[in-house]
């Protein structure tokens, strides 16, 4: 008997699979036990199997001789066959039910020598199953590992739910997989995938069936054969037109120990589900818990991301209906979604950065960044670690490396304002980048790919200023592919009172207060103020009557203390003026603020004034004003 036990030693250190183990121990046993044939059974639902024989046909193998041995778990005598247990559930842990064998043989031998040759068998195919199960869990393992780094590549929740349904049923050899997710506060799970159903969605009530069990308990179930049949809801069979004939299914809860609802296969190819599918399909779950948990924490990010975007975009409307906001908005609408060059032009306060928000909303670069760098705030020697950032080391104060505006706002937009106060050696580097779509952080050597849109803005003349040799030429036409010339206030007129009402609704709204209303006089005030701040003088106003005013209408006297008309009459009061030195002063400011308003133009002054243009010109000369540098732009 010592042959056989140390000839089943070295067969089970060489072979990794049982059912490589069976034959030559069969030969084995009939060699040691002088047996004229010999079997090896295993107990499946719902027939036995005759797994390896000798001496006898596979029909022949006497299963009730079997089954009594199996069911006594002891040896057994009967009709001249020996019959003894193959216990593998005590040796390697897998339970009787996954995996139940029995040994038999037919001949003249004792019970004490079959017995030995029975536990020696046992012992090598626990050995081998414990480096099978070893190799498995290795081979797993890997798969998981594959699996959830796949996993990562997605965020998108419905996606996820298919790749977790095709792994679990590659890993398992099963036939389908179904993510139960709990919707507790409607007592329902809804399966997805569910194939096979309209929409490939399945809603159940969460009590009914397995997945109602696993859910409520907390603990995995394993269901086929003719045992526990009547346990398959086969409701759902006739929903789908499928035939489930074996379940394994286990609960999904998240590390912090939420059940976020069940795991289930259906029909494993071979067999049975066994335990240690169940142990391969829990620690999937455990994986797959995780993936879905932050995949729905990235979608609730997503969706608040989207909804603060949309938030945006509806507050950067530009409000007016004037012929030249029409116009803006008009060609904001066409060129919007395009990466052309854009220069914007306009005095301080116009809404330059208004209009390039409705830019950056109105494209397909919304959900990035929009991120405003004003360049006359930024010396000279901060430019180019400010928009390229730099690396540790990089001068006194890098104390560790930082991204630029360039890289923060990558895949959306930058928005230059106030380019004309650029240094030209800021201009410089600006247009390298422009031109090579990469940038070089400061103290840095490796090229960094920038995708960026580059939106500008001036309140100055940068034709000017090519002249002047303060803007770089090339860099001006880089960037006037498309300009957009805002007016001043003064000149949009009754766009005035439909942003004064609509800023002061938003600051109502956010005082918590009703709606105020203008008076006629209070209306007239406004309309008649020349705005030097523009439209930020103006909702700044606003926001000031909002929480300051104490009434439900506001009156012209509530905008005494505030609006500064720009003839400043206060000023040549208290200058101590004679009344014709006085009116003198306000004609001749009157008239320049006239002409600057009509840009130049003296014939559209005058029509304004109310006055021909000759006469014009000789209330000028009068009051002593240079008539020879101001032009008829119009009438030439």
């Amino acid at each position: 008997m010592s042959d056989i036990v140390a000839s089943l030693f070295r067969l089970s250190s060489e072979i990794t699979e049982v059912g490589e183990l069976l034959d030559p121990a069969i030969d084995l046993v009939v060699t040691a036990t002088n047996a004229e044939a010999a079997a090896i059974m295993r107990a499946a639902v719902p027939q036995w199997t005759v797994e390896a024989a000798r001496g006898i046909s596979a029909a022949a193998v006497p299963v009730d001789v079997a089954a009594e041995a199996l069911e006594r778990d002891d040896v057994v005598e009967s009709k001249r066959w020996w019959a003894a247990p193959l216990t593998l559930g005590r040796c390697s842990g897998i339970e009787p039910t996954d995996v139940a064998r029995v040994l038999l043989v037919r001949g003249r031998t004792t019970a004490a020598q079959f017995a030995a040759a029975a536990r020696a068998v046992a012992d090598a195919i626990a050995l081998v199953g414990q480096k099978q199960r070893a190799d498995d869990r290795i081979r797993r393992l890997q798969t998981i590992l594959d699996i959830t780094h796949e996993w990562h590549q997605t965020n998108e929740m419905e996606t996820l739910l298919v790749r977790i349904a095709e792994a679990a049923t590659m890993l398992l050899d099963a036939d389908r997989a179904s993510i139960f997710l709990w919707d507790k506060p409607n007592k329902t799970v809804v399966g997805r995938p569910a194939l096979g159903v309209k929409g490939g969605e399945l809603r159940l009530p969460d009590d009914v069936g397995i997945v109602g069990q696993v859910i409520h308990t907390g603990g995995p179930r394993r269901v086929g054969g003719i045992h526990d049949a009547d346990e398959i809801n086969r409701a759902v069979d006739r929903k789908t037109g499928y035939h489930t004939e074996t379940i394994l299914c286990v609960p999904l809860t998240s590390p912090g120990g939420t059940r976020l609802g069940a795991f289930e296969v259906l029909n494993k190819r071979g067999g049975p589900f066994t335990a240690e599918d169940q142990r391969g399909l829990i620690e999937l779950a455990s994986y797959a818990a995780i993936a879905l948990e932050h995949t729905q924490h990235f979608a609730d990010l997503v969706a608040r991301h989207d909804k603060l975007v949309e938030q945006a975009a509806q507050e950067t409307l530009l409000v007016g209906e004037s012929t030249a906001v029409q116009a803006v908005r008009s060609t904001v609408r066409r060129v919007a979604d395009t990466d052309l060059a854009i220069l914007i032009l306009g005095e301080n306060g116009t809404g330059k950065e208004i209009v390039a928000q409705s830019i950056h909303f109105g494209s397909r670069r919304r959900k990035h960044p929009f991120i405003a760098v004003n360049c006359a705030a930024l010396a000279e020697t901060l430019l180019e670690s400010e928009l390229f950032g730099h690396e540790k080391g990089a001068f006194t104060d890098a104390h560790e490396a930082r991204a630029g505006k360039f890289e923060l706002a990558s895949g959306g937009t930058l928005f230059l304002d106030e380019i004309g106060d650029m240094s030209l050696s800021g201009q410089s580097k600006l247009l390298r980048v422009l031109e090579e779509k990469t940038i070089v952080r400061v103290g840095g050597s490796k090229p960094i790919h920038t995708d960026v849109r580059i939106l500008a803005a001036t309140n100055q003349n940068l034709a000017d200023l090519v002249r002047a040799k303060r803007f770089r030429q090339d860099l001006y036409f880089r960037l006037n592919v498309v300009i957009f010339e805002l007016p001043p206030l003064r000149d949009r007129g009754d766009d005035i009172m439909l942003l004064a009402e609509h800023f002061l609704g938003q600051f109502c709204r956010r005082a918590g207060r009703g709606m105020l209303k203008f008076t006629a006089a209070a209306r007239k005030r406004l309309i008649g103020h020349t705005w030097p701040g523009n439209v930020r003088e103006l909702r700044n106003l606003m926001e000031r009557l909002a929480y300051l005013s104490s009434g439900e209408r506001i009156e012209a006297e509530d905008l005494a203390f505030i609006l500064s008309p720009s003839a400043s009459p206060t000023s040549l009061v208290e200058a101590g003026l004679e009344l014709n030195e006085a009116t003198r002063q306000f004609q001749e400011n009157y008239i320049h603020q006239s002409i600057e308003r009509a840009r130049g133009n003296v014939s559209q002054a005058a029509k304004t004034l109310g006055v021909h243009r000759s006469n014009l010109y000789r209330k000028m000369r009068q009051l002593g004003i240079e008539t020879g540098d101001v032009g008829d732009e119009a009438d030439e």
